[in-house]
């Protein structure tokens, strides 16, 4: 405050407004609802819609397996997934001072969100880079893992032959397709303790990736609401054209029946429950902090409970038609080279770089069908990627708004979020680097940690902040209240469940360390990581 003469000859204060207010710009909303729509159905639906859960349903008993996984969808799932929202919309704030606000005594909770959707991005992306090296190779007539005949294959390299299952009759028997994955792309070595060199083209893969991811979110809310029409929407398409392909290949009808046939002997066995649960988890982005910062953008009044409905069963309706699209091409390759089901079928990294693109590779037009898959596979990492880098973004901004809310500064701040975790990611591409992969993608974002934050999230909205009172907080945005059967997950059903997930998650890590299996399976730098 300083003083001015005023027109009676008094002097007089005058506030003086600070610069850095004045340079402070606005944190911004969705321009509609279907922005944010769009961006949630993108963070989601992702890369485990496609490789991971129709591989457990085939691997958990076929359609039985629905009856864990709708059980731990309406238990946790949806639960969850509001709880996050809605906190978000509520408080119009990130994935940690959200917390503060709700229960400062809770505020570890959102940064334990942000250690893992951090290491999340350093190692997600990494699939892209992947994919990009494999789309960047697909623009040929003759695909080059689908041949002998190139400098990275050894003599025990041997081509598919239709009807003939000749790989299979000699033991060192390798195909095109494992031996261009690990010669040419991953360049593998023996082992995590031989991490050796750079592989360049990976590099430049990984640098088009955060590019592309950088300019995806640099402006905030007005280029992702905008990015999210085409990001959002163009899997779909290609997911639609693969799934048309697939039904009408001969052999399509004995890879869904392996997909849907019920096992209900199965349900008796624990870990297909965990299976279920953990793919809730993975599959709905909860416990990332993601959900809150995308909801912090929304409108005070949007109805946020009806749309998570919607994206909660959009999600799992995509899951279940993906299956489809995977199953009945990989029950062709099995009809063409006349093995069983069970030799084509992987999870993960191994059905989208090998079980996939051998399976394209015996299509009439096969280049055509592989640049679909990879570029779904691209848009479909993108999405979940740039959201889950803004959720880290977000939540860092709204701790120190005067500092980041300046011209330029926020841009800035994603440049060196992306430079970082970029640099970070280097060691994937290594050698070693898929045995660094493999030891993230198991313990950075793993279950036990997304079922360890979901309880403590339950537990302080329906306990501590008090569930009554937070619905008080929803009806107030939305204009009525959330049937009481979600409260009632809040107070017991989603923290009772997570907790014996949790509780038999270690137990099984503690019995595979006192047998000596975790030190077999495992270097001393897994247990760092565990530790950490």
């Amino acid at each position: 405050r300083s003083a001015v003469e005023a027109p009676n000859g008094h002097s007089r204060p005058l506030d003086i407004v600070p610069s850095t207010e004045e340079k402070m710009t606005e944190r911004g909303q969705w321009g509609n609802k279907l922005e944010f729509i769009l961006s949630v159905a993108g963070e989601i639906i992702g890369l485990g819609n496609v490789w991971r859960f129709p591989y457990l349903c085939y691997k958990n008993g076929g359609g039985a397996f629905f009856i864990p996984y709708l059980i731990f969808l309406f238990a946790c799932g949806i639960p969850v997934f509001f709880l996050e929202t809605a906190l978000g919309q509520y408080t119009s704030e990130g994935g940690i001072t959200s917390w503060r606000k709700i229960c400062p005594l809770f505020e570890g909770v959102g940064y334990a969100t942000q250690v893992i959707v951090g290491l999340l991005n350093v190692y997600y992306i990494i699939v892209l880079a992947w994919a990009i090296f494999f789309l960047s190779h697909s623009f040929t007539w003759d695909l080059p893992w689908a041949s002998c005949n190139n400098t990275w294959n050894t003599d025990s390299c041997m081509e598919f032959q239709k009807g003939n299952s000749s790989i299979g009759q000699h033991v060192n028997a390798t195909s095109p397709v494992i031996e261009f994955w690990e010669r040419r792309v991953l360049r593998i070595s023996s082992g995590i303790d031989h991490i050796g060199s750079l592989n360049w083209d990976l590099v430049v893969c990984l640098v088009i990736a955060w590019v592309i991811c950088y300019f995806c979110i640099w402006k905030g809310v007005k280029s992702t609401g905008k990015v999210v029409y085409f990001t959002a929407t163009f899997p779909y398409a290609m997911l639609v054209i693969l799934l048309i392909r697939g039904v009408t290949l001969p052999g399509a009808s004995r890879g869904i029946h392996f997909y849907l046939y019920p096992d209900l002997g199965r349900l008796s066995d624990p870990q297909v429950w965990m299976d279920a649960g953990t793919q809730i988890f993975f599959s709905y982005a909860i416990c990332l902090g993601c959900l809150t910062a995308l909801g912090s953008y929304n409108k005070y009044n949007n109805n946020c409970y009806r749309d998570c409905l919607s994206l909660c069963f959009l999600n799992s309706g995509t899951s279940f038609i993906a299956g489809f699209a995977i199953f009945s091409i990989l029950g062709f390759m099995s009809y063409e080279q006349n093995i069983p089901i069970s030799e084509v079928a992987e999870s993960g990294p191994g059905l989208a770089f090998i079980a996939y693109p051998r399976a394209v590779s015996m299509m009439p037009f096969s280049p055509l069908w592989a640049c679909f898959f990879f570029i779904m596979i691209v848009f479909l990492g993108l999405d979940s990627q740039f959201v889950c880098v803004e959720s880290l973004v977000t939540a860092t901004v709204d701790m120190y708004p005067a500092t980041f809310r300046r011209k330029n500064r926020r841009e800035l701040f994603i440049l060196a979020v992306s430079v970082v975790s970029f640099l970070m990611g280097l060691i994937m591409l290594t050698e070693g680097g898929m045995y660094i992969f493999q030891l993230f993608d198991y313990y950075a974002a793993s279950g036990m940690c997304l079922l360890f934050v979901a309880v403590f999230e339950t537990v302080c909205i329906a306990w501590i902040y008090g569930a009554d009172r937070f619905y008080d907080n929803i009806e107030d945005m939305i204009g009525y209240r959330p049937s009481p059967v979600i409260k009632y997950c809040w107070l017991f059903f989603t923290p009772a469940t997570c907790f014996v997930g949790l509780t038999c998650i270690l137990k099984r890590h503690l019995f595979f360390f006192c047998t000596g299996l975790f030190k077999e399976e495992q270097p001393l730098v897994a247990i760092v990581e565990i530790t950490f």
